[in-house]
């Protein structure tokens, strides 16, 4: 795993030298495009929309568009006039409880290693956020991009998620379709928490596939192997209008399955599995 940033975690008076690691990766499947006569793949050019001319790299600039195609343009010069000694460190601002921040506000998470020197305060602030139940919020400048962040504990180390600003999230009282109330049946109320109740378990993060990338994938190496690609014929579902035929047939096949595991479960155990 390659180190995309080193600092500190500034804690008080306190300094601990960490390292970052992503803690995610994007597994999607890439596809590139290609020239169909030929099957050879496409090159893009970076072309002026102006004189039509291919540009090189050395001819590249960044523009801030103000108004509609007119530009201030930003250079290096310009970005390390902005003071900032944060440069190399994570602030940590306050510390609050995970259950006060809403899941919209998280955007990436990264693994956060103790540096030379940093095992013992590395330690004691994971051990102290654990017991006491918080988390810390915390600024971070990476990529010439201040980062609201969150530290938290996660197994036995140090995770830290970039979360978006109040102001990066959008109004959802903008959304169309919400300006009616809607009135709910008790009976209807009381079915869907019993199916919610039947549907509900433990998280378990190894249960869940992506199901789509799998198939994805077979189809890939047939192909590639020559095969006859086999595709499954998807049973259509039939319309149900009515909400409470919806739910009453949702509720029974819940229970259907939740019966068929218990009894899958119990011959497994019983089969010492």
């Amino acid at each position: 795993m390659r180190t995309i940033w080193k600092g500190a975690i500034s804690f008080g008076l306190v300094s601990i030298p960490i390292k970052l690691f992503p803690a995610t990766e994007d597994k999607n499947i890439k596809f590139r495009y290609l020239h169909k006569p030929c099957q050879a793949p496409l090159k893009y050019q970076r072309v002026c929309t102006a004189c039509g001319q291919e540009v090189k790299q050395e001819d590249i600039v960044r523009g801030y568009e103000y108004e509609k195609n007119r530009f201030v343009i930003i250079n290096e010069e310009d970005l390390e006039k902005i003071p900032d000694e944060r440069t190399r460190t994570i602030d940590i601002i306050d510390f609050v409880a995970l259950e006060e921040i809403d899941p919209i506000y998280f955007a990436k998470t990264y693994y956060l290693a103790p540096g030379e020197a940093g095992q013992k305060p590395y330690v004691l602030l994971h051990k102290a956020m654990e017991d006491t139940g918080k988390i810390a919020i915390a600024k971070v400048v990476i990529r010439n991009k201040e980062s609201l962040a969150v530290i938290r504990g996660y197994k036995n180390l140090l995770v830290m998620e970039t979360i978006f600003y109040p102001d990066e999230i959008r109004n959802p009282e903008q959304l169309p379709g919400f300006e009616r109330e809607i009135k709910l049946q008790d009976n209807e109320v009381k079915m869907a928490r019993e199916l919610i109740e039947n549907l509900s378990t433990h998280f378990k993060a190894e249960k869940y596939e992506d199901e789509y990338r799998k198939q994805l994938l077979e189809m890939i190496h047939a192909k590639i192997e020559g095969e006859q690609i086999a595709i499954p014929q998807v049973e259509e579902k039939g319309k149900v209008v009515d909400l409470m035929e919806a739910l009453k047939a949702s509720l029974e096949i819940a229970k259907k399955t939740t019966a068929e595991e218990k009894k899958s479960k119990k011959r497994k155990k019983a089969s010492g599995e």
